[in-house]
């Protein structure tokens, strides 16, 4: 069993993007104010604590880009170490928008885990923030890595499926296409000033798409007044405008899983349901896919991926400190590879290790365990 390598992102032993946060950070964002929470009031208590934040910051993701680079992998995150969230910090920063609690309705008693999601409402025009999002995170990476930056933003169905027409002013918004003409206007601006930096690997975070697999969910979108096929097609819809003008030497994956709060999960089901339409209406580069448990169901839904593009298996959990052993994730691959080509296929975690600045409960030694076997498997089965 053995297939080629890849020097081109996605790579055969890839990632997610989000590190645990080491307790200095946390406790350095506390002491400037801007806390773990989205729902925290996030502004820092003065100039000063701004920039000892900021030292601290950077002195940590030297830090967790050199463990990174020391396990053996090819593409680069800063961990997310500037965000509280995988999300609402990007989305936060879209002026125009603004992030409420969801209380009661369908939507949040899906979550359970005492979970709250935020929702973002659209109550002015929509527009990018000068100096960019998460720009400024790509442009210091460069100064501490020589291997392929992945930048990690989420998906811009998180402005419009969860909270529906409701959550977009009409009064400002009284033409829905013009909405969509906005947000994802606000993506197609950072990609190319992202591009223009050099940057040359963007990963769309979507779980919108995974909870479609859960029936509780699927009754949500029709309660919001689509069938989830109809969903699917509106969120290819902005993800496809979002990323459409990017240069041909950019990667855009799209990462979906099933919720990862705090080692917590809120949906569950295959793809069989989606995995047709998914596949036939994202016009991303890659899929990274979520496979840690039964939650996920099988391979068979696979037969359906394009075959000019990458699946990324994510068949090691982020939630709990045990792995698969080694001969167990290579017989899932060679499972996977008989409906996608072992060519078409990498390995990944099933998500970020700390979606959210509390991070999952794991160690950071079990942490660089599982990057280690990802690396060690991939190099087995590609070479």
């Amino acid at each position: 069993m053995a297939g080629p390598r890849k020097l081109n992102p996605p790579f055969r032993a890839d990632h997610v993007g989000s590190f645990l946060r080491p307790d200095r950070l946390k406790e350095a964002r506390k002491k400037a104010g801007v806390g773990q929470s989205v729902f925290e009031t996030q502004a820092y208590t003065s100039p000063e604590a701004e920039a000892e934040l900021k030292a601290v910051e950077d002195d940590c993701i030297r830090e967790v880009v050199k463990m990174q680079e020391d396990v053996g992998l090819q593409s680069i995150t800063d961990g997310e170490f500037r965000r509280n969230s995988w999300a609402y910090d990007f989305i936060g920063m879209i002026e125009g928008i603004e992030l409420k609690p969801q209380e009661g309705g369908a939507f949040q008693a899906a979550f359970g885990h005492g979970a709250k999601s935020p929702i973002a409402h659209a109550v002015g025009k929509v527009k990018r923030r000068p100096g960019g999002l998460h720009l400024p995170d790509f442009k210091f990476l460069k100064t501490v890595t020589d291997r392929t930056i992945k930048i990690t933003m989420p998906t811009p169905t998180l402005l419009y499926v969860r909270g529906g027409r409701a959550a977009v002013d009409e009064k400002v918004y009284p033409d829905i296409e013009e909405y969509f003409e906005d947000i994802t206007g606000v993506y197609r601006e950072e990609i190319a000033d992202l591009a223009a930096e050099g940057c040359t690997y963007v990963q769309i975070d979507n779980t919108d798409v995974a909870f479609l697999c859960d029936p509780k969910f699927q009754e949500i979108s029709r309660a919001l007044g689509w069938e989830p096929t109809e969903q699917l097609e509106i969120q290819g819809k902005l993800v496809n405008a979002a990323i459409c003008d990017k240069p041909a030497g950019m990667t855009v994956s799209m990462h979906m899983c099933r919720g990862n709060g705090a080692g917590n999960w809120m949906a569950e089901g295959g793809y069989e349901s989606i995995a047709e339409k998914m596949f036939s209406v994202f016009d991303v580069d890659a899929f990274f896919m979520e496979y840690d448990t039964s939650r996920a169901g099988g391979f068979e839904p696979l037969k359906f991926a394009p075959k000019d593009r990458l699946t990324v298996l994510g068949l090691m959990t982020t939630k709990t400190p045990e792995n698969d052993d080694k001969e167990t994730l290579k017989r899932r691959i060679d499972e996977a590879s008989k409906y996608v080509p072992l060519e078409n296929l990498a390995l990944s975690p099933q998500c970020g290790f700390a979606s959210v600045a509390e991070g999952n409960p794991i160690t950071f030694d079990d942490q660089r365990r599982k990057l280690e076997l990802i690396v060690e498997v991939a190099n087995e089965v590609w070479g």
